[in-house]
């Protein structure tokens, strides 16, 4: 098991839309946390996204219904436990703040739901009979690191790694993400081929966060280039052009 714990690449704008989504995210765990564990696990399946329920219009659990439009956004700011959120959080900080950087305030408060929509999508795609609620938000933070590995892709990033032994090392980001994308992708394809849910997490979901968000990144430093869509021409960013 390998953990970023920081990065090297500088930011110029202060992240507030990251700390916002931040907050958000721990605010809502523990309000459902303190709901004692009936009332969080009735929250998780009211607001959590269920795909069948978007797939063949049905209330999976009539007694407290909600629209899988709106769970589709609400499932991104919900978590099934405390390493859940900060695993989570963790990853949102480090990639978080210089997507940011790059797209600005609100573009990357659009481009971050939007690859948690994404992340959904593709999800439904793959198990459209699921009954089982998705939260989390790391289908929209996967998209986050997509759009990393095209900005900073040679960025330093300080990995702890947990095997047999503990210890900080230093690695590009393009082998962070990259192992990190390889192994989303190899679980997923080993639950499809098995059949069996990979431990409760949801892979596929992963995988569709980060290549939406890796693609777009493409698209928007191809008309914007190294400079921000909102920068007015100020930044210059260490980007790959490889």
């Amino acid at each position: 098991m390998f953990i970023p714990i920081k990065d090297d690449a500088p930011t110029v704008r202060t992240p507030f839309v990251t700390v916002a989504l931040l907050a958000a995210n721990v605010l809502v765990f523990i309000f459902s946390y303190f709901q004692g564990p009936k009332g969080f696990e009735l929250f998780v399946w009211q607001y959590g996204f269920i795909p069948t329920e978007f797939v063949n219009n049905v209330e999976v659990t009539p007694l407290f219904p909600a629209s899988p439009y709106l769970t589709a956004f609400t499932s991104m700011f919900m978590h099934g436990g405390w390493l859940h959120l900060i695993g989570n959080m963790l990853f949102m900080w480090i990639f978080g703040n210089n997507v940011e950087d790059y797209l600005g305030h609100s573009g990357f408060l659009v481009f971050y739901l939007a690859s948690g929509l994404a992340a959904v999508a593709l999800f439904t795609v793959f198990s459209p009979y699921s009954e089982v609620p998705m939260v989390g938000a790391s289908g929209a933070i996967s998209g986050v690191m997509g759009a990393y590995m095209v900005l900073h892709s040679r960025a330093r990033i300080t990995v702890l790694i947990v095997f047999f032994f503990i210890q900080f090392v230093v690695l590009p980001a393009k082998v962070v993400l990259g192992i990190w994308f390889a192994l989303q992708l190899l679980m997923s394809l080993s639950e499809s081929v098995s059949g069996m849910a990979g431990g409760g997490v949801a892979w596929m979901a992963h995988v569709g966060g980060f290549v939406f968000g890796w693609i777009i990144l493409k698209l928007v430093t191809l008309i914007f280039g190294r400079q921000g869509p909102s920068s007015g021409g100020q930044r210059v960013y260490r980007m790959d052009w490889q």
